[in-house]
Protein backbone atom coordinates (compact mmCIF):
# COMPACT_ATOMS: atom_id res chain seq x y z
CA UNK A 1 0.00 0.00 0.00
CA UNK A 2 1.69 3.86 -1.37
CA UNK A 3 2.16 6.56 1.03
CA UNK A 4 -0.95 8.12 1.43
CA UNK A 5 0.23 11.50 0.68
CA UNK A 6 -3.24 13.39 0.31
CA UNK A 7 -4.25 12.40 3.45
CA UNK A 8 -0.94 13.56 5.13
CA UNK A 9 -0.83 16.75 3.39
CA UNK A 10 -3.98 17.44 5.17
CA UNK A 11 -4.29 15.55 8.78
CA UNK A 12 -0.77 17.77 9.20
CA UNK A 13 -2.44 20.80 9.86
CA UNK A 14 -5.10 19.19 11.89
CA UNK A 15 -2.86 17.07 14.01
CA UNK A 16 -0.75 20.35 14.49
CA UNK A 17 -3.86 22.36 15.33
CA UNK A 18 -4.72 19.70 18.15
CA UNK A 19 -1.63 20.18 19.41
CA UNK A 20 -0.87 23.74 19.51
CA UNK A 21 -4.35 24.35 21.25
CA UNK A 22 -2.76 21.62 24.25
CA UNK A 23 0.10 23.60 24.61
CA UNK A 24 -0.31 25.31 28.71
CA UNK A 25 -1.36 28.50 28.80
CA UNK A 26 2.09 29.56 30.40
CA UNK A 27 3.48 28.42 26.91
CA UNK A 28 2.19 30.80 24.32
CA UNK A 29 5.98 30.95 22.58
CA UNK A 30 5.88 27.56 22.13
CA UNK A 31 2.46 27.61 20.82
CA UNK A 32 3.59 30.18 18.00
CA UNK A 33 7.21 28.24 16.70
CA UNK A 34 4.80 25.02 16.94
CA UNK A 35 2.31 26.28 14.73
CA UNK A 36 5.35 28.12 12.34
CA UNK A 37 6.74 24.50 12.19
CA UNK A 38 3.90 22.51 11.09
CA UNK A 39 2.94 25.36 8.36
CA UNK A 40 6.41 25.00 7.45
CA UNK A 41 6.12 21.13 7.20
CA UNK A 42 2.79 21.57 5.41
CA UNK A 43 4.61 23.28 2.59
CA UNK A 44 7.22 20.55 2.40
CA UNK A 45 4.61 18.11 1.76
CA UNK A 46 2.49 20.29 -0.81
CA UNK A 47 5.78 20.79 -2.51
CA UNK A 48 6.30 16.80 -2.57
CA UNK A 49 2.41 16.60 -4.16
CA UNK A 50 3.54 19.10 -6.86
CA UNK A 51 6.62 17.24 -7.58
CA UNK A 52 4.78 14.20 -7.70
CA UNK A 53 1.92 15.20 -10.25
CA UNK A 54 2.42 14.70 -13.80
CA UNK A 55 0.63 17.28 -15.90
CA UNK A 56 0.65 14.73 -18.90
CA UNK A 57 -0.95 11.89 -16.58
CA UNK A 58 -4.11 10.96 -15.58
CA UNK A 59 -6.50 13.67 -14.75
CA UNK A 60 -6.82 12.84 -10.89
CA UNK A 61 -3.19 11.41 -9.27
CA UNK A 62 -2.29 10.27 -5.80
CA UNK A 63 -5.95 9.09 -5.29
CA UNK A 64 -6.99 7.18 -2.13
CA UNK A 65 -10.22 5.69 -2.25
CA UNK A 66 -11.75 3.54 0.97
CA UNK A 67 -15.70 3.00 2.32
CA UNK A 68 -16.58 5.21 4.30
CA UNK A 69 -20.43 4.90 5.00
CA UNK A 70 -21.22 2.50 2.21
CA UNK A 71 -25.15 2.08 3.21
CA UNK A 72 -25.43 5.62 1.17
CA UNK A 73 -22.89 5.26 -1.09
CA UNK A 74 -20.25 7.74 1.04
CA UNK A 75 -16.78 6.73 0.08
CA UNK A 76 -12.70 8.50 1.35
CA UNK A 77 -11.95 9.72 -2.01
CA UNK A 78 -9.11 12.14 -2.44
CA UNK A 79 -7.37 12.85 -5.78
CA UNK A 80 -5.59 15.99 -7.05
CA UNK A 81 -5.79 17.61 -10.54
CA UNK A 82 -3.82 20.30 -11.74
CA UNK A 83 -6.11 23.11 -10.59
CA UNK A 84 -6.04 21.22 -7.06
CA UNK A 85 -2.56 21.04 -7.17
CA UNK A 86 -1.53 24.65 -7.14
CA UNK A 87 -4.49 25.83 -4.77
CA UNK A 88 -3.13 23.00 -2.51
CA UNK A 89 0.47 24.84 -3.19
CA UNK A 90 -0.98 28.29 -2.57
CA UNK A 91 -2.60 26.96 0.46
CA UNK A 92 0.44 25.88 2.27
CA UNK A 93 2.48 28.77 1.08
CA UNK A 94 0.43 31.42 2.51
CA UNK A 95 -0.45 30.09 5.83
CA UNK A 96 3.06 30.33 7.27
CA UNK A 97 3.26 33.90 6.46
CA UNK A 98 -0.27 34.52 8.13
CA UNK A 99 1.18 33.22 11.38
CA UNK A 100 4.45 35.49 10.99
CA UNK A 101 2.11 38.23 10.23
CA UNK A 102 -0.17 37.53 13.63
CA UNK A 103 2.69 36.50 15.71
CA UNK A 104 1.74 39.12 17.90
CA UNK A 105 -2.40 39.84 17.28
CA UNK A 106 -3.66 37.14 20.07
CA UNK A 107 -1.06 38.34 22.76
CA UNK A 108 -2.34 40.48 25.94
CA UNK A 109 -2.60 44.20 25.14
CA UNK A 110 -0.51 44.91 28.28
CA UNK A 111 1.22 42.42 30.26
CA UNK A 112 1.45 38.85 28.92
CA UNK A 113 1.01 37.93 32.66
CA UNK A 114 -2.00 39.31 33.27
CA UNK A 115 -5.37 37.52 32.24
CA UNK A 116 -7.06 40.67 31.45
CA UNK A 117 -6.02 44.24 31.24
CA UNK A 118 -8.52 47.02 31.49
CA UNK A 119 -10.44 48.36 28.07
CA UNK A 120 -8.79 45.29 26.76
CA UNK A 121 -9.55 41.62 25.96
CA UNK A 122 -7.13 38.63 26.98
CA UNK A 123 -6.50 36.95 23.47
CA UNK A 124 -5.32 33.18 24.04
CA UNK A 125 -2.48 32.84 21.53
CA UNK A 126 -2.75 28.73 21.52
CA UNK A 127 -6.23 28.90 20.23
CA UNK A 128 -5.73 31.45 17.88
CA UNK A 129 -2.76 29.74 16.17
CA UNK A 130 -4.86 26.56 16.44
CA UNK A 131 -7.88 27.65 14.27
CA UNK A 132 -5.51 28.79 11.77
CA UNK A 133 -4.32 25.67 11.59
CA UNK A 134 -7.90 24.08 11.72
CA UNK A 135 -8.89 26.04 8.84
CA UNK A 136 -6.15 25.16 6.72
CA UNK A 137 -7.01 21.33 7.00
CA UNK A 138 -10.22 21.49 6.09
CA UNK A 139 -9.41 24.01 3.04
CA UNK A 140 -6.80 21.41 2.22
CA UNK A 141 -9.13 18.43 2.09
CA UNK A 142 -11.59 20.60 -0.02
CA UNK A 143 -9.11 21.01 -3.05
CA UNK A 144 -8.48 16.96 -2.56
CA UNK A 145 -11.89 15.65 -1.78
CA UNK A 146 -13.40 13.97 -5.09
CA UNK A 147 -16.32 12.69 -2.92
CA UNK A 148 -18.90 14.84 -3.18
CA UNK A 149 -20.03 14.40 0.50
CA UNK A 150 -16.66 14.60 1.86
CA UNK A 151 -16.20 17.78 -0.05
CA UNK A 152 -19.49 19.00 1.90
CA UNK A 153 -18.70 18.12 5.72
CA UNK A 154 -15.41 20.18 5.21
CA UNK A 155 -17.11 23.30 3.08
CA UNK A 156 -19.32 23.87 5.97
CA UNK A 157 -17.21 22.62 8.69
CA UNK A 158 -14.37 25.30 8.13
CA UNK A 159 -17.10 28.24 9.07
CA UNK A 160 -16.44 27.09 12.70
CA UNK A 161 -13.18 27.84 13.31
CA UNK A 162 -13.37 31.01 10.83
CA UNK A 163 -16.55 32.08 13.00
CA UNK A 164 -14.13 32.44 16.19
CA UNK A 165 -11.37 33.94 14.16
CA UNK A 166 -13.62 36.57 12.99
CA UNK A 167 -15.59 37.13 16.40
CA UNK A 168 -12.87 36.03 19.05
CA UNK A 169 -9.62 37.71 17.45
CA UNK A 170 -11.04 40.98 16.03
CA UNK A 171 -8.87 44.15 15.20
CA UNK A 172 -7.67 46.03 17.75
CA UNK A 173 -7.16 48.92 15.73
CA UNK A 174 -11.02 50.64 15.92
CA UNK A 175 -11.94 54.62 15.62
CA UNK A 176 -14.78 53.15 18.27
CA UNK A 177 -14.94 52.58 21.89
CA UNK A 178 -14.08 48.94 23.03
CA UNK A 179 -17.75 47.91 23.01
CA UNK A 180 -18.56 49.13 19.56
CA UNK A 181 -15.85 47.19 18.33
CA UNK A 182 -17.07 44.16 20.36
CA UNK A 183 -20.31 44.34 18.81
CA UNK A 184 -19.56 45.11 15.38
CA UNK A 185 -17.03 41.84 15.49
CA UNK A 186 -19.92 40.01 16.44
CA UNK A 187 -21.84 41.22 13.87
CA UNK A 188 -19.13 40.51 10.82
CA UNK A 189 -18.86 37.00 12.74
CA UNK A 190 -22.58 36.77 12.37
CA UNK A 191 -23.27 37.35 9.40
CA UNK A 192 -20.15 35.36 8.00
CA UNK A 193 -21.72 32.39 9.40
CA UNK A 194 -25.54 32.89 8.51
CA UNK A 195 -24.64 33.51 5.02
CA UNK A 196 -22.45 30.81 4.15
CA UNK A 197 -24.83 28.38 6.47
CA UNK A 198 -27.72 28.78 3.95
CA UNK A 199 -25.35 28.11 1.17
CA UNK A 200 -24.75 25.26 3.15
CA UNK A 201 -27.94 24.32 3.32
CA UNK A 202 -29.76 24.93 -0.38
CA UNK A 203 -26.41 22.71 -1.51
CA UNK A 204 -27.24 20.24 1.08
CA UNK A 205 -30.42 19.67 -0.23
CA UNK A 206 -28.90 19.63 -3.88
CA UNK A 207 -25.78 16.58 -2.52
CA UNK A 208 -29.22 14.58 -1.49
CA UNK A 209 -31.01 15.03 -4.50
CA UNK A 210 -28.04 14.02 -6.58
CA UNK A 211 -27.52 10.96 -5.13
CA UNK A 212 -31.31 10.65 -5.45
CA UNK A 213 -30.89 10.78 -9.35
CA UNK A 214 -27.64 8.48 -9.07
CA UNK A 215 -29.55 5.72 -7.73
CA UNK A 216 -32.57 5.70 -9.38
CA UNK A 217 -30.31 5.58 -12.91
CA UNK A 218 -27.90 3.43 -11.76
CA UNK A 219 -28.90 1.18 -9.13
CA UNK A 220 -27.09 2.20 -6.56
CA UNK A 221 -26.28 5.77 -4.96
CA UNK A 222 -23.26 7.37 -4.92
CA UNK A 223 -21.41 10.70 -4.46
CA UNK A 224 -18.04 9.81 -6.34
CA UNK A 225 -17.26 12.47 -8.44
CA UNK A 226 -15.56 10.40 -10.86
CA UNK A 227 -18.53 8.10 -10.98
CA UNK A 228 -20.92 10.39 -11.62
CA UNK A 229 -18.55 12.35 -14.38
CA UNK A 230 -17.84 9.08 -15.95
CA UNK A 231 -21.56 7.74 -16.35
CA UNK A 232 -22.42 11.08 -17.65
CA UNK A 233 -19.56 10.57 -20.40
CA UNK A 234 -20.76 7.37 -21.44
CA UNK A 235 -24.34 7.84 -21.19
CA UNK A 236 -25.42 5.73 -18.26
CA UNK A 237 -26.52 8.96 -16.34
CA UNK A 238 -29.00 11.12 -17.88
CA UNK A 239 -30.13 13.75 -15.75
CA UNK A 240 -33.72 15.53 -17.06
CA UNK A 241 -33.28 19.16 -17.87
CA UNK A 242 -35.32 20.65 -15.27
CA UNK A 243 -33.59 18.44 -12.50
CA UNK A 244 -30.23 19.25 -13.58
CA UNK A 245 -30.67 23.13 -13.42
CA UNK A 246 -31.67 22.97 -10.07
CA UNK A 247 -29.82 20.90 -8.97
CA UNK A 248 -26.81 23.03 -9.98
CA UNK A 249 -28.56 26.14 -8.78
CA UNK A 250 -28.02 24.19 -5.12
CA UNK A 251 -24.59 23.97 -5.89
CA UNK A 252 -23.84 27.34 -7.45
CA UNK A 253 -25.48 29.28 -5.12
CA UNK A 254 -23.09 28.16 -1.82
CA UNK A 255 -20.09 28.32 -4.26
CA UNK A 256 -21.49 31.82 -5.02
CA UNK A 257 -21.90 33.09 -1.49
CA UNK A 258 -18.22 31.52 -0.62
CA UNK A 259 -16.78 33.32 -3.76
CA UNK A 260 -18.20 36.29 -3.10
CA UNK A 261 -20.11 36.96 -6.16
CA UNK A 262 -22.60 39.75 -6.34
CA UNK A 263 -25.16 40.07 -4.91
CA UNK A 264 -24.28 37.49 -2.19
CA UNK A 265 -21.03 38.93 -1.52
CA UNK A 266 -22.14 41.59 1.38
CA UNK A 267 -20.67 39.31 4.17
CA UNK A 268 -17.16 39.86 3.17
CA UNK A 269 -16.51 43.63 3.83
CA UNK A 270 -17.72 42.92 7.10
CA UNK A 271 -15.42 40.34 7.83
CA UNK A 272 -12.72 41.13 6.57
CA UNK A 273 -13.14 44.88 8.03
CA UNK A 274 -13.24 43.29 11.55
CA UNK A 275 -10.56 40.81 11.71
CA UNK A 276 -6.91 40.95 12.22
CA UNK A 277 -4.89 41.68 8.86
CA UNK A 278 -3.79 37.68 8.84
CA UNK A 279 -7.42 36.41 9.42
CA UNK A 280 -8.49 38.76 6.61
CA UNK A 281 -5.81 37.46 4.26
CA UNK A 282 -6.65 33.97 5.40
CA UNK A 283 -10.53 34.67 4.42
CA UNK A 284 -10.28 35.99 1.64
CA UNK A 285 -7.09 34.78 -0.21
CA UNK A 286 -7.37 31.02 0.63
CA UNK A 287 -11.34 30.25 1.72
CA UNK A 288 -13.01 32.26 -1.19
CA UNK A 289 -10.90 30.29 -3.30
CA UNK A 290 -13.11 27.17 -1.94
CA UNK A 291 -16.10 28.50 -3.94
CA UNK A 292 -14.48 29.38 -7.28
CA UNK A 293 -12.58 26.49 -7.36
CA UNK A 294 -15.63 24.02 -6.67
CA UNK A 295 -17.30 25.62 -9.38
CA UNK A 296 -14.98 24.39 -12.10
CA UNK A 297 -14.74 20.72 -10.27
CA UNK A 298 -18.74 20.43 -9.18
CA UNK A 299 -20.68 22.86 -11.36
CA UNK A 300 -19.21 22.27 -14.72
CA UNK A 301 -18.20 18.48 -13.89
CA UNK A 302 -21.59 17.18 -12.66
CA UNK A 303 -23.81 19.50 -14.42
CA UNK A 304 -22.42 20.33 -18.00
CA UNK A 305 -26.06 21.66 -19.30
CA UNK A 306 -26.74 23.51 -16.63
CA UNK A 307 -23.76 25.23 -16.49
CA UNK A 308 -24.01 26.41 -20.21
CA UNK A 309 -27.43 27.23 -19.62
CA UNK A 310 -26.76 29.59 -16.74
CA UNK A 311 -23.66 30.91 -18.56
CA UNK A 312 -25.28 34.00 -19.54
CA UNK A 313 -26.48 35.15 -16.06
CA UNK A 314 -23.19 34.19 -14.56
CA UNK A 315 -21.52 36.34 -16.63
CA UNK A 316 -23.56 39.35 -16.24
CA UNK A 317 -23.27 39.05 -12.48
CA UNK A 318 -19.38 38.71 -12.76
CA UNK A 319 -19.34 41.67 -14.84
CA UNK A 320 -21.58 43.47 -11.96
CA UNK A 321 -19.37 42.44 -9.29
CA UNK A 322 -15.87 43.19 -11.43
CA UNK A 323 -17.78 47.32 -11.46
CA UNK A 324 -19.23 47.50 -8.56
CA UNK A 325 -16.34 46.18 -6.15
CA UNK A 326 -14.46 48.52 -7.92
CA UNK A 327 -16.58 51.45 -7.62
CA UNK A 328 -17.09 50.89 -3.91
CA UNK A 329 -13.84 50.58 -3.20
CA UNK A 330 -12.95 53.69 -5.05
CA UNK A 331 -14.98 55.69 -2.23
CA UNK A 332 -13.96 53.78 1.25
CA UNK A 333 -12.34 55.67 3.68
CA UNK A 334 -11.17 52.13 5.60
CA UNK A 335 -8.31 50.79 4.57
CA UNK A 336 -9.06 46.91 4.92
CA UNK A 337 -12.83 47.73 3.79
CA UNK A 338 -10.79 48.95 0.27
CA UNK A 339 -9.31 45.86 -0.58
CA UNK A 340 -12.00 44.08 0.60
CA UNK A 341 -14.03 45.73 -2.29
CA UNK A 342 -11.24 45.27 -4.65
CA UNK A 343 -11.16 41.39 -4.20
CA UNK A 344 -14.75 41.33 -4.83
CA UNK A 345 -13.84 43.07 -8.38
CA UNK A 346 -11.12 40.20 -8.76
CA UNK A 347 -13.40 37.59 -7.65
CA UNK A 348 -15.82 39.18 -10.58
CA UNK A 349 -12.57 38.21 -13.18
CA UNK A 350 -12.07 34.89 -11.43
CA UNK A 351 -15.83 33.55 -12.07
CA UNK A 352 -15.87 35.42 -15.44
CA UNK A 353 -12.77 33.51 -16.66
CA UNK A 354 -14.68 30.30 -15.71
CA UNK A 355 -18.17 30.83 -17.33
CA UNK A 356 -16.51 31.83 -20.39
CA UNK A 357 -15.68 28.31 -21.16
CA UNK A 358 -12.54 28.74 -23.23
CA UNK A 359 -9.22 27.30 -22.65
CA UNK A 360 -7.64 31.03 -21.50
CA UNK A 361 -10.27 31.79 -19.68
CA UNK A 362 -10.61 29.03 -16.88
CA UNK A 363 -6.42 28.93 -17.24
CA UNK A 364 -6.45 32.69 -16.60
CA UNK A 365 -9.23 32.20 -13.84
CA UNK A 366 -6.99 29.92 -11.91
CA UNK A 367 -3.80 31.47 -12.14
CA UNK A 368 -6.17 34.60 -10.77
CA UNK A 369 -6.88 32.15 -8.06
CA UNK A 370 -3.11 31.92 -7.13
CA UNK A 371 -1.87 35.58 -8.14
CA UNK A 372 -4.72 37.19 -6.46
CA UNK A 373 -3.61 35.35 -2.93
CA UNK A 374 -0.10 36.12 -3.24
CA UNK A 375 -0.99 39.75 -4.58
CA UNK A 376 -3.99 40.39 -1.82
CA UNK A 377 -1.53 38.74 1.30
CA UNK A 378 1.63 41.62 0.85
CA UNK A 379 -1.10 43.98 0.30
CA UNK A 380 -3.20 43.42 3.40
CA UNK A 381 -1.06 42.05 5.26
CA UNK A 382 1.51 45.43 4.89
CA UNK A 383 -1.25 47.33 5.75
CA UNK A 384 -1.70 45.16 9.21
CA UNK A 385 1.77 46.29 9.26
CA UNK A 386 1.00 49.98 8.82
CA UNK A 387 -2.57 50.09 11.17
CA UNK A 388 -0.89 48.55 14.42
CA UNK A 389 1.69 51.07 14.20
CA UNK A 390 -0.95 53.96 14.13
CA UNK A 391 -3.67 52.60 15.58
CA UNK A 392 -6.44 53.43 12.74
CA UNK A 393 -7.76 51.71 9.69
CA UNK A 394 -9.05 55.04 8.57
CA UNK A 395 -7.33 56.77 5.45
CA UNK A 396 -7.04 60.38 6.66
CA UNK A 397 -5.29 59.48 9.61
CA UNK A 398 -2.44 58.80 7.30
CA UNK A 399 0.31 60.62 5.08
CA UNK A 400 3.95 60.99 4.07
CA UNK A 401 4.71 57.77 5.60
CA UNK A 402 7.10 57.22 2.49
CA UNK A 403 9.38 59.86 3.88
CA UNK A 404 10.00 58.04 7.57
CA UNK A 405 9.30 54.37 6.39
CA UNK A 406 10.30 53.60 3.31
CA UNK A 407 10.61 50.05 3.04
CA UNK A 408 6.92 49.64 4.41
CA UNK A 409 5.57 51.93 1.69
CA UNK A 410 7.92 50.38 -0.62
CA UNK A 411 6.35 46.82 -0.38
CA UNK A 412 2.64 48.83 0.36
CA UNK A 413 3.14 49.75 -3.30
CA UNK A 414 4.22 46.58 -4.94
CA UNK A 415 1.10 44.56 -3.48
CA UNK A 416 -0.79 47.97 -4.75
CA UNK A 417 0.21 47.43 -8.44
CA UNK A 418 0.14 43.51 -8.61
CA UNK A 419 -3.53 44.17 -7.28
CA UNK A 420 -3.65 46.50 -9.86
CA UNK A 421 -2.19 44.28 -12.83
CA UNK A 422 0.76 45.77 -13.21
CA UNK A 423 2.57 44.15 -16.48
CA UNK A 424 5.88 42.53 -15.15
CA UNK A 425 3.49 41.01 -11.63
CA UNK A 426 2.14 37.99 -11.30
CA UNK A 427 -1.27 38.68 -11.93
CA UNK A 428 -0.95 40.79 -14.95
CA UNK A 429 -0.73 37.59 -16.79
CA UNK A 430 -4.08 35.94 -15.22
CA UNK A 431 -6.26 39.11 -15.90
CA UNK A 432 -5.22 39.12 -19.25
CA UNK A 433 -5.87 35.19 -20.11
CA UNK A 434 -9.16 35.43 -18.57
CA UNK A 435 -9.94 39.16 -20.78
CA UNK A 436 -8.82 37.35 -23.94
CA UNK A 437 -10.47 34.06 -23.12
CA UNK A 438 -13.96 36.48 -22.48
CA UNK A 439 -13.42 38.41 -25.26
CA UNK A 440 -13.03 35.35 -27.73
CA UNK A 441 -16.19 33.98 -27.01
CA UNK A 442 -18.20 37.66 -25.59
CA UNK A 443 -16.55 40.66 -26.82
CA UNK A 444 -18.99 42.71 -25.78
CA UNK A 445 -18.61 41.38 -22.25
CA UNK A 446 -15.14 41.61 -22.73
CA UNK A 447 -14.81 44.95 -23.81
CA UNK A 448 -16.79 46.42 -20.47
CA UNK A 449 -14.46 44.17 -18.30
CA UNK A 450 -11.14 45.48 -19.47
CA UNK A 451 -12.74 48.69 -19.58
CA UNK A 452 -12.76 48.65 -15.91
CA UNK A 453 -9.30 48.27 -15.06
CA UNK A 454 -8.70 51.68 -15.08
CA UNK A 455 -11.03 51.93 -11.84
CA UNK A 456 -8.28 49.53 -10.25
CA UNK A 457 -5.86 51.73 -10.97
CA UNK A 458 -7.91 54.88 -9.70
CA UNK A 459 -8.58 52.84 -6.26
CA UNK A 460 -5.19 51.74 -6.03
CA UNK A 461 -3.01 54.33 -6.97
CA UNK A 462 -4.99 57.00 -4.71
CA UNK A 463 -4.92 55.30 -1.50
CA UNK A 464 -1.08 54.77 -1.99
CA UNK A 465 -0.64 58.88 -2.77
CA UNK A 466 -3.45 59.37 0.72
CA UNK A 467 -1.42 57.36 2.68
CA UNK A 468 2.27 57.49 2.12
CA UNK A 469 3.21 60.59 0.03
CA UNK A 470 2.73 64.42 0.62
CA UNK A 471 3.69 65.88 4.05
CA UNK A 472 3.76 63.66 7.08
CA UNK A 473 0.87 63.61 9.36
CA UNK A 474 1.01 63.97 12.77
CA UNK A 475 0.71 60.48 14.49
CA UNK A 476 3.26 59.60 12.00
CA UNK A 477 6.85 61.30 12.40
CA UNK A 478 7.81 58.12 14.52
CA UNK A 479 6.48 55.44 12.70
CA UNK A 480 9.05 52.16 12.77
CA UNK A 481 10.12 51.10 9.11
CA UNK A 482 9.38 47.06 8.77
CA UNK A 483 11.05 45.13 11.28
CA UNK A 484 13.21 41.63 10.66
CA UNK A 485 9.80 40.01 11.19
CA UNK A 486 7.47 42.10 8.90
CA UNK A 487 10.42 41.54 6.77
CA UNK A 488 10.43 38.09 6.43
CA UNK A 489 6.46 37.84 5.44
CA UNK A 490 6.68 40.88 2.92
CA UNK A 491 9.96 40.02 0.39
CA UNK A 492 9.37 36.50 -0.35
CA UNK A 493 5.75 36.95 -1.16
CA UNK A 494 6.78 39.98 -3.45
CA UNK A 495 9.09 37.78 -4.95
CA UNK A 496 6.88 35.30 -5.80
CA UNK A 497 4.95 37.67 -7.90
CA UNK A 498 7.58 39.14 -9.57
CA UNK A 499 9.39 35.52 -10.65
CA UNK A 500 5.30 34.34 -11.42
CA UNK A 501 4.90 37.68 -13.53
CA UNK A 502 8.19 36.95 -15.47
CA UNK A 503 7.94 32.85 -15.47
CA UNK A 504 4.80 31.96 -15.07
CA UNK A 505 5.33 28.67 -16.83
CA UNK A 506 5.38 26.44 -14.08
CA UNK A 507 1.88 27.20 -13.32
CA UNK A 508 0.69 26.67 -16.71
CA UNK A 509 2.27 23.60 -17.29
CA UNK A 510 0.37 22.47 -14.84
CA UNK A 511 -2.96 24.12 -15.34
CA UNK A 512 -3.43 23.94 -18.71
CA UNK A 513 -3.78 20.00 -19.02
CA UNK A 514 -6.46 20.16 -16.42
CA UNK A 515 -8.67 23.11 -18.02
CA UNK A 516 -8.58 21.17 -20.84
CA UNK A 517 -10.60 18.18 -19.51
CA UNK A 518 -13.03 20.72 -17.62
CA UNK A 519 -13.52 21.66 -21.06
CA UNK A 520 -14.15 18.33 -22.21
CA UNK A 521 -16.50 17.65 -19.42
CA UNK A 522 -18.68 21.10 -20.43
CA UNK A 523 -18.28 19.34 -24.19
CA UNK A 524 -16.64 23.26 -25.20
CA UNK A 525 -13.81 24.20 -27.55
CA UNK A 526 -11.73 27.24 -28.00
CA UNK A 527 -13.90 29.37 -30.75
CA UNK A 528 -12.26 29.38 -34.31
CA UNK A 529 -10.49 32.51 -35.38
CA UNK A 530 -12.63 35.02 -37.12
CA UNK A 531 -10.02 36.28 -39.60
CA UNK A 532 -10.64 36.66 -43.14
CA UNK A 533 -7.83 35.09 -45.33
CA UNK A 534 -5.45 37.65 -47.17
CA UNK A 535 -5.91 37.79 -51.05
Amino acid sequence: MSFPLLTAVAVLPAAGAVATAAVPAAQRTLAKWLALCVSLATVVLAAVVLVRFDPDGDRYQLTESHAWIADFGVRYELGVDGIGAVLVALTAVLIPFVILAGWHDADTADDEKTAETPGRRWRPTQGFFALILAVEAMVLISFLATDVFLFYIFFEAMLIPLYFLIGGFGDRAHQHGEEEASRQRSYAAVKFLLYNLAGGLIMLAAVIGLYAVTADQLGEGTFSLQAITEARANGELDMATGTERWLFLGFFFAFAIKAPLFPLHTWLPNAMGESTAPVAVLITAVVDKVGTFAMLRFCLGLFPEASEWATPVVLVLALISIIYGALLAVGQRDIKRLIAYASISHFGFIILGIFAMTSQGQGGATLYMVNHGLSTAVLMLVAGFLISRRGSRLIADYGGVQKVAPVLAGSFLVGGLATLSLPGLAPFISEFLVLVGTFSRYPVIGIIAAATIVLAALYVLVLYQRTMTGPVKAGIEGMADLRVRELAVAAPLIALLIFLGVFPKPLTDIVNPAVEHTLSDVRQHDPAPDVEAAK
